[in-house]
């Protein structure tokens, strides 16, 4: 089975015309194309569907019917994690309503003036959460990822929507993104990275996870113990239709080794893939082999 490329999916024709739907005719005429679009991946999207059958068969014991369902739903809750993307750019976030959990951590963590590290997940919507958290909690969010992200549905979302409101800090092998990090972190401002997608060949820490061997990317946990900022794991989960709930989790402080950070966040994440199960967005062999 398939491992993470460390690319994203998706065609500029398709942002296109669901851009086209948002602004013509409404979220809710968005999302029922949606219906239409996530039915025929699920038919002939055979590698994604694979990949999330084994997963929830391995680490949540669904099999079946319920599985195939759960498929079906993960897909389309996906499409509307991208069409919400389009719309919060759009300036249509007061149609959505936010619910946020411990958010005093956030604030506690501005107030102190050390910046933070937010480790999530491709769970929910993050990219919506990064967007939230630019204006309500900082002035300024910076999102480290690979920026693998096609070339030519970037420059139309940019164009088209005003693009995203956070910064993002690209992953290079010279290194230079711990840099950036360092500095951001000096301008008291957060730093959100993902821990939970390891490429091939990429260093790794192998851990417990839903009863499975899982390895994680080692990067974000070093990270997170080499500098002298508070860590939290924040998710934004969809809860309804038009509605996410935001959570983050008491900040760590004091360095800790990258595996002892590991198996906090693991145990977080536990939690949320088991109360969000059709939101975990990894279409890949997730679990060591």
């Amino acid at each position: 089975m398939s491992r993470w490329d460390g690319k994203t999916r998706g065609s500029l024709t398709g942002y296109k015309i669901f851009l086209y739907f948002i602004r013509t005719f409404g979220l809710g005429a968005a999302y029922g194309l949606l219906k239409i679009v996530t039915f025929y991946y699920y038919l002939f999207a055979a590698r994604p569907r694979a990949a999330l059958k084994s997963f929830y068969s391995q680490a949540l014991q669904i099999t079946g019917r319920e599985a195939q369902q759960l498929i079906r739903r993960n897909f389309y809750v996906f499409g509307q994690t991208l069409v919400d993307r389009a719309a919060f750019l759009l300036g249509k976030e007061n149609e959505f309503r936010i619910r946020f959990e411990n958010e005093q951590y956030l604030i506690n963590i501005r107030e102190e003036g050390k910046g933070g590290i937010l480790l999530s997940a491709h769970l929910g919507n993050w990219e919506t959460a990064g967007n939230l958290l630019r204006g309500r909690i900082t002035a300024s969010i910076n999102v480290v990822m690979l920026d693998a992200e096609v070339e030519s549905i970037k420059k139309f979302m940019d164009v088209s929507t005003g693009g995203s409101r956070f910064r993002i800090i690209a992953i290079k092998d010279d290194l230079s993104h711990v840099i950036a990090i360092r500095n951001a972190l000096i301008n008291n401002e957060l730093i959100a990275i993902h821990a939970d997608r390891y490429m091939e060949g990429a260093r790794f820490l192998e851990v417990d996870f839903l009863g499975n061997k899982a390895k994680l990317p080692m990067g974000p946990f070093v990270i997170a113990s080499k500098f002298d900022a508070p860590v939290t794991f924040v998710f934004a989960a969809k809860d309804g239709s038009r509605s996410y709930h935001l959570s983050a989790t008491q900040p760590v402080y004091g360095r800790m080794k990258p595996q002892e950070m590991a198996l906090l966040y693991v145990a977080e994440l536990e939690k949320k893939v088991r109360d969000y199960p059709e939101q975990w967005f990894n279409y890949f062999n997730f679990f060591s082999e």
